[in-house]
């Protein structure tokens, strides 16, 4: 459900009111009450045929409720209902405790992948989840399922909207880390990363484009020995794997060129470089794919929108394009 302040609760009805069919397919992790309200505000009570949340004890009674309305599990403890807008450690556990038990259903093999509504990250913060967002939790539980240190499990975050995907070395850290997390080893494990998720999703020949770190991707060594030391290396290293990667190329135009079919995905040194020319064709489309997890995760590509949780004018338009996307991954 997201963090029960923001526009996650909302977005999750909306989505449930406007595709009927993914009823019979989706269940919902959160609090019976939250949503409740949330149907509330999208739906008022002069609208007919009301869209009933129906409380279930798990995933498998999906099919009694989808007669009735949609299926939900109570994944946190009760509590009583937040404050639209507001940061809370409140609405940071109840989010927190609804991943975990979502991510443990399809871990389990209880369901078949997971889509997570935006978590506030101050929130979470304030419930003394001692992870910056999602993709650090999701890599954590799953690491814990497998039995194996986290180190052995590396994660990276992918987002696509229609004509653009990209995937990032490094995530939530600040600029001066992110530039000292663009080492050979992690470079090279982020293309290996991208190559198997696409192999997994029947592309085994993908296009992978290595973005450059500097103006030109560095000009021969004029601005910068990145590409020289670093990510050369590392694209020579992938291609003897077999892999099918280029670059790295200069990074204010290798976005283009794949929007314009040269490349399948780009891979970015780090947060903004990758995220920007994707959000600017358009968040109501943009989807947050977690690749190298032992099940399909995916995510809206847009935050809490405390201005707008309460109002019922959020759109649930990426929220419903991670849903497809998660259904069409998971089958392949």
């Amino acid at each position: 459900m997201g963090d029960p302040a923001g526009i996650g609760p909302e977005i999750v009805v909306r989505a449930l009111l406007e595709r009927p069919d993914l009823r019979e397919q989706v269940v919902v992790a959160g609090d019976v009450a939250t949503l409740r309200r949330a149907v509330e505000v999208v739906q008022p009570l002069s609208v007919p045929g009301r869209l009933e949340v129906v409380e279930i004890d798990g995933p498998e009674q999906w099919a009694q409720a989808s007669r009735r309305g949609f299926g939900l599990v109570q994944t946190c403890v009760p509590f009583a209902l937040v404050p639209w807008g507001r940061i809370s450690a409140q609405a940071g556990r109840a989010a927190a405790d609804s991943i975990a038990a979502a991510a443990r259903w399809v871990l389990d093999g209880r369901a078949r992948a997971m889509v997570t509504a935006p978590v506030h990250k101050e929130s979470l913060a304030a419930a003394g989840l001692p992870h910056p967002g999602h993709t650090e939790f999701l890599q954590t539980l799953a690491a814990e399922h497998e039995g194996v240190p986290v180190s052995r499990m590396p994660v990276r975050m992918m987002l696509s909207a229609p004509g653009l995907a990209t995937v990032l070395v490094s995530i939530h850290v600040s600029l001066r880390q992110a530039l000292e997390a663009v080492t050979l080893e992690r470079v090279l494990d982020t293309i290996r990363i991208t190559a198997s998720h696409y192999s997994r999703c029947g592309m085994p020949g993908a296009r992978i484009a290595v973005a450059g770190l500097n103006p030109h991707a560095g000009e021969g060594g004029l601005f910068g020995q990145e590409e020289i030391d670093i990510l050369r290396p590392a694209v020579e290293r992938a291609q003897a794997e077999g892999l099918n990667v280029s670059g790295p190329h200069a990074p204010d135009t290798v976005f283009m060129r794949a929007r314009q079919g040269e490349f399948d995905v780009v891979v970015a040194m780090y947060h903004d470089q990758g995220l920007i020319p994707v959000k600017l064709l358009g968040l109501e489309h943009g989807v947050n794919t977690t690749l190298g997890l032992p099940m399909v995760r995916t995510s809206p590509d847009h935050g809490t929108a405390f201005d707008l949780a309460g109002t019922g004018r959020a759109s649930a338009a990426s929220l419903l394009a991670a849903v497809d996307a998660a259904i069409e991954m998971s089958r392949r």
